[in-house]
């Protein structure tokens, strides 16, 4: 007998709402996916930019007929707001933080929740893989956690930490930071549309895009040792990256990780030496390629590290 799919809990992220007549035309300049084709049955990812092209927010985002949807880590709650308004001249265009009027669950599903009430139903791939997620009102929440518990498991943050390195999902606060360019995360192929026209950090973008040169990127690692954020990561001497987040995988029997890795190091196969407390040991790169947007992946497939799911 299979186990239940499981969903997650995250209320704790921040989330906004834009209202007014122009409402696409001012987002869809602040934010690097096409905010026109972005509907209600499905969420689009996609980041806010500085004007040098990094990092200020990696959002999903959904519309309804006359309400624009967001959300993005806590952690950037009061920034993302100030960051949206800091733009609105003439623009009839409202930024309302409604992080408290809604919980939100993730259900890791291909099929559509039922008998759950909720404000919104929306498909995404936060995990890189199919799901939902879940507006709830607050007086709905504890109904809709027990129905959910029927048939779904609810689990905790270590699973979802596990099944995020597994995919090689950056996080905010981990791989997404002010220092970074969406492509080095690899978020261009679910985050970025090239041919929208012009938004903050664009050109830079644009740029990358055309010399298809990156400083570094994000890989996922193996190892036969545990792993720990902050642990530098050496080519013989020359430091190449650290280690951003790590969790030990049950499934494929192995240590794993994520790091920003330098170009010329994040070739499949590649071994690099993690160094902490004075030990050194030999970690592999699996690979520095984004999950693709729409691809299946099974928890089922193959125990290889090398294969991660």
């Amino acid at each position: 007998m299979s186990a239940p799919s499981r969903f997650f809990d995250l209320s704790a992220r921040a989330k906004l709402r834009l209202t007014g007549a122009d409402r696409v035309r001012f987002l869809n300049g602040q934010t690097t996916n096409d905010v026109r084709k972005a509907g209600f049955d499905a969420a689009q990812e996609s980041c806010v930019l500085n004007s040098k092209g990094h990092l200020d927010a990696h959002v999903f985002l959904f519309a309804t007929p006359n309400e624009i949807w967001i959300d993005a880590d806590a952690e950037v709650r009061e920034k993302l707001q100030g960051r949206l308004d800091r733009y609105i001249i003439a623009d009839d265009v409202l930024v309302e933080d409604t992080s408290e009027s809604f919980a939100l669950f993730h259900v890791l599903t291909e099929l559509k929740p039922e008998g759950v009430e909720t404000k919104f139903c929306v498909r995404s791939r936060r995990l890189g893989r199919d799901g939902w997620d879940l507006w709830i009102e607050p007086v709905a929440a504890k109904a809709a956690t027990d129905a959910l518990a029927v048939t779904y498991r609810l689990a905790g943050e270590n699973e979802w930490e596990r099944l995020r390195i597994e995919n090689g999902m950056p996080r905010w606060g981990r791989e997404l930071t002010s220092e970074i360019i969406p492509p080095e995360a690899n978020l261009a192929e679910c985050a970025i549309d090239y041919e929208k026209g012009c938004y903050i950090g664009q050109e830079v973008i644009s740029r990358i895009k055309m010399s298809g040169q990156l400083r570094q990127r994000l890989c996922r690692l193996t190892s036969e040792n545990a792993l720990t954020p902050g642990m530098e990561l050496r080519a013989n001497t020359k430091l190449v990256g650290r280690i951003t987040s790590a969790a030990f995988s049950a499934r494929l029997n192995a240590h794993i990780g994520l790091a920003m890795v330098k170009r010329g190091h994040t070739d499949a196969g590649t071994s690099l030496a993690a160094l902490a407390d004075g030990a050194e040991f030999n970690v592999r790169v699996v690979d520095s390629s984004q999950i693709p947007c729409h691809s299946e992946r099974s928890e089922a497939g193959s125990k290889d590290p090398a294969a991660l799911p």
